[in-house]
């Protein structure tokens, strides 16, 4: 099944696709959507059609930072009930534990994780790439960009985070980025996080609302288990998150998953799935990111995929693609110069 994601997720979109002179009903229904979806929020919409309208639309406004405009004005409000068990939590820290307690309900395709050491906090958050390889830069950054938003709700709107880091390239026009997170944003970078102050984690919200965290709770609670996410997206949003760290193993996805290994083997192989299977799959991802759509240099490729050597990637790379990633990047910058336009003459 095909992640899936909340139609609240195109908040704002309309605005910024009229505001870069787009159709925003005709690319819509190019992406495979129907306008509707922007009045019905809590729709579960495919997250690869998600991909498709925003690379669409970004490709043809000419604007590198669309989906980062559409996180410019998001709300708490529009994470639903989520965002108001968001909003009424003591602290920043405990905010966070459920909004990655409940991500499933929101985005199947993005995963959150929290790291902590020397007076630092890492939020890390990894977007799945999708099975028609479409590039991420615009979930991405509107990921992150709701991310910072969020957070400012929580903790005041003049809240700086330490750092903003992404994986991708700078664009051409970073004046959205430094409007939106500062001069603290990072490009080609090894993940995409924000890092904040531990500090930030612990401070108390005056406005946090025991009672309406219980009725928040009860209401997310229900909706989860009519949904029933299930083990299959579990185990690959834990395989994306564990993979660049190289201890990306069955027990430890197990142990992250608070279950045990036959449970997971159990799960997978009635949708037909093995954790091996998976795990090559979610790397063949990647690489074609990484490769095709970067130029990031090899040994790091081969880290971030979880190969302990560059000759194993290498090895692994050839039997998936019958050629070598060179050759693959090559190939795809010979292309690129048989196609491009002519410059124009003096």
């Amino acid at each position: 099944m095909s992640p899936l994601v909340r139609a609240a997720s195109l908040t704002n979109y309309s605005e910024v696709a009229l505001a870069s002179g787009l159709n925003p009903a005709r690319m819509l229904f190019d992406a495979g959507l129907s306008p509707s979806v922007l009045h019905e929020p809590d729709l579960m919409i495919p997250v690869e059609c998600v991909g498709r309208l925003l690379q669409a639309s970004a490709t043809a406004s000419g604007n590198e930072s669309f989906g980062l405009c559409m996180a410019e004005s998001r709300l708490l409000s529009n994470l639903g009930a989520v965002g108001l068990l968001i909003r009424d939590q003591a602290t920043l820290r405990d905010s966070l534990y459920m909004l990655m307690r409940y991500q499933a309900l929101l985005n199947d395709a993005l995963s959150l994780a929290v790291e902590e050491g020397a007076g630092m906090v890492i939020i890390r958050e990894v977007v799945m790439p999708g099975s028609a390889h479409q590039p991420t830069r615009q979930r991405v950054e509107l990921a992150l960009g709701v991310m910072v938003r969020l957070i400012r709700q929580l903790l005041g709107a003049d809240w700086q985070p330490r750092r903003v880091c992404f994986e991708h390239s700078a664009p051409r026009d970073v004046s959205t980025h430094l409007r939106l997170f500062g001069r603290c944003v990072e490009f080609d970078y090894d993940f995409n996080c924000i890092v904040c102050a531990k500090t930030d984690l612990d401070a108390r919200n005056p406005s946090a609302d025991p009672a309406m965290v219980r009725y928040a709770q009860q209401l997310i609670d229900a909706s989860a288990k009519s949904k029933g996410a299930t083990m299959l997206e579990d185990v690959r949003r834990t395989i994306l998150l564990l993979l660049p760290s190289g201890r990306c193993s069955i027990e430890q996805v197990t142990e992250h998953l608070g279950v045990v290994c036959r449970t997971v083997q159990r799960r997978l192989a009635e949708q037909g799935q093995s954790f091996s299977s998976m795990v090559n799959d979610i790397r063949k991802e990647l690489a074609t990111r990484y490769v095709l759509e970067s130029d990031r240099p090899l040994t790091e490729v081969a880290a971030l995929l979880g190969f302990s050597a560059p000759s194993s990637f290498s090895r692994w790379y050839q039997a998936q693609f019958s050629c070598s990633a060179k050759e693959s990047r090559s190939t795809l910058l010979a292309t690129r110069r048989r196609t491009a336009p002519p410059r124009p003459s003096a």
